[in-house]
């Protein structure tokens, strides 16, 4: 690595700008020529604005009898707002260029359309960047070129930046390369998204297409056109990319070691998409974890709970662990719920009343109808069990197994069922005749 500095550059610099305020500003010449350019901008301002009166009714019609969606027309509708800088700025230059042709002077012009200019760039990164950082880091950048394009500074300023170098072997990197790299990797990550964004939507309303294949589309084409925007920028600014793909290679097995859980997660989430086994809006339980899938990302799962938690499940746990997915293939779904009798009770009421109380629930099913059956004897009970189907397993399952769990005690109390509890006897062996008999102790519930 051998960094390297060109002062003589910095010096051009120093010139350039003390040459300026000389010559442009602190002449009598200079400074009548520049009271006269002031009515030529004035002028052009008021010609524009007339100009606008009429013009800008026209587009805002034009614009509500097109075909656009909402969001297209209101993005439109605030475009049409440049309409007066924009005349502005081209009665502006062609008052640049008259004064050109006859030799006039034209710095003060040319200041205007620098400043208006810059003021354009600023009013469009208020529309399309929406975070206030990147807005105002764009806003300085523009106001900073115009004052330096005004100041006749600014080739010498890229000049001083480029002097600014530092050299890997034949790869020769430069502040001015730096700063071009990242501005053309912003504004072409910025295009990629807005791509990307817009491709999603229109998948998502494609009726052939599931959920989950219009995820993987849309997230195959986002890492398409960022890998793409990153390419375009490297090789933009003159960076081998043969070099980098053989540093990256070496880098990259490094990497590769702490991002292994990272990329297991990317490959879980393609596999989970490919082969179709959970999308949005499934109801699903991973764990102690029940709620339907909010959606799918490249490193997780959103799963809502009915309380309003939303917990993210890595991909990972996903593939490897078990998932009871309540509604894969319909909505239809089968709950159990046991019960135990006494061995003194009437069986076959028992199961009677077990339907009927099924049945009592809005959300079970009448078809496939509730049914009740035998499973066998306990220790203390006969147990039963209670199968019933609902369709709406999104809205719980535990609530409606309550449910009918509490009807089935009510039916009980009314007709006499008895529901045993489990007990034990304990015997006390080589105890005196006159000590208490047995006493009995119930067991645990």
């Amino acid at each position: 690595m051998q960094p390297s500095i060109d002062a003589s550059a910095f010096f051009a610099w120093l010139e350039s700008g003390i040459a300026w305020l000389f010559n442009e500003l602190f002449t009598a010449t200079n400074i009548v020529y520049t009271a006269m350019q002031i009515p030529a901008v004035v002028a052009t301002g008021f010609a524009a604005w007339w100009v606008h009166d009429f013009v800008h009714p026209l587009v805002l019609q034009r614009i509500e009898r097109s075909s656009a969606n909402a969001f297209s027309q209101m993005m439109l509708s605030k475009l049409a707002s440049l309409v007066l800088p924009l005349l502005w700025l081209l009665g502006l230059a062609l008052a640049m260029g008259l004064a050109a042709k006859f030799g006039w002077p034209y710095n003060v012009v040319r200041i205007a359309i620098n400043l208006l200019a810059a003021w354009i760039v600023i009013w469009l990164a208020s529309i399309a960047v929406r975070n206030p950082l990147w807005s105002r880091a764009i806003m300085v950048s523009a106001y900073a070129i115009a004052a330096l394009n005004i100041l006749h500074l600014l080739t010498p300023t890229m000049d001083v930046l480029d002097s600014l170098s530092v050299t890997f072997g034949d790869l020769r990197v430069s502040v001015l390369t730096v700063l071009r790299g990242m501005l053309s990797l912003a504004v072409l990550l910025w295009i990629a998204m807005l791509i990307s964004g817009i491709l999603e939507r229109r998948i998502q309303r494609l009726p052939n297409f599931t959920p989950s294949v219009q995820v993987l589309i849309g997230k195959l084409f986002k890492a398409t056109v960022i890998t793409i925007a990153i390419v375009v920028s490297l090789a933009g600014v003159g960076i081998d990319l043969t070099a980098i793909a053989v540093f990256s290679g070496a880098v990259g097995v490094g990497i590769g070691f702490g991002l292994q859980k990272v990329v297991s997660n990317l490959i879980s989430g393609i596999i989970v998409l490919m082969d179709r086994s959970i999308k949005p809006g499934d109801v699903i339980q991973i764990g102690d974890t029940y709620g339907w899938v909010s959606s799918l990302g490249a490193r997780y799962v959103a799963i809502e709970t009915r309380d309003g938690t939303e917990f993210l499940i890595p991909n990972e746990d996903v593939v490897t662990k078990q998932v009871t997915n309540w509604t894969h293939r319909n909505d239809l779904v089968r709950l159990k719920a046991k019960v135990p009798v006494s061995f003194k009770a009437d069986v076959p009421k028992a199961l009677e009343l077990m339907t009927a109380a099924a049945a009592e629930s809005p959300r079970v099913l009448c078809e496939p109808q509730p049914t009740a059956l035998m499973l066998g004897f306990g220790d203390y009970a006969i147990h039963l069990e209670l199968r019933f189907w609902i369709k709406d397993a999104q809205n719980g399952v535990r609530n409606v197994t309550s449910e009918v769990l509490l009807e089935t005690l009510k039916l009980f109390h009314q007709h006499g069922v008895e529901i045993p509890l489990p007990q034990r006897d304990v015997y006390v062996h080589g105890a005196a005749v006159d000590q208490p008999p047995a006493f009995r102790v119930a067991a645990p519930t």
